[in-house]
């Protein structure tokens, strides 16, 4: 299990932006697993639906984007690199996250050519789909 100083040592996010809370599985290269605890402190509800916090999409996404990132950063081939967002295809947002949500983040790496790749990822909380996803990027020094 990697907790939030662990996950810092891969990726380069940090508060506000590191959107991971721990990763609970990992298989270097190839799939992580994590979560990331919805509490209604965060920055992002104090003006994205002020009234009714939920959690804006694109966190999701960003969320999704990082534990994938974890996955493919953590081999020491890939050490100190990012990797960096190109594409989103086939997004889809199932059900609201609300503060008192945990996130259960999952990515898969689909394909790797050269520094280009392609990844599945889904978020899920108490069992339901909130959003599912692929994505393209590039890893870069």
């Amino acid at each position: 299990m990697l907790n939030s100083s662990d996950i810092e040592k891969i990726i380069p996010h940090r508060f506000p932006f590191l959107l991971i809370d721990r990763v609970d599985e990992l298989e270097v290269g190839i799939r992580a697993k994590g979560v990331k605890c919805v509490t209604a402190h965060e920055l992002q509800f104090l003006g994205h639906f002020p009234d009714e916090h939920i959690m804006p999409g694109v966190l999701i996404i960003e969320s999704l984007a990082q534990i994938g990132a974890v996955a493919l950063l953590s081999g020491e081939e890939n050490k100190g690199k990012k990797a960096i967002l190109t594409g989103i295809k086939n997004c889809k947002f199932r059900r609201k996250v609300i503060p008192g949500d945990t996130m259960v983040l999952e990515a898969e790496l689909i394909k790797m050519k050269g520094a280009f790749g392609t990844s599945r990822a889904t978020a899920t909380v108490d069992g339901q789909l909130a959003c599912e996803c692929e994505f393209f990027f590039v890893i870069q020094d």
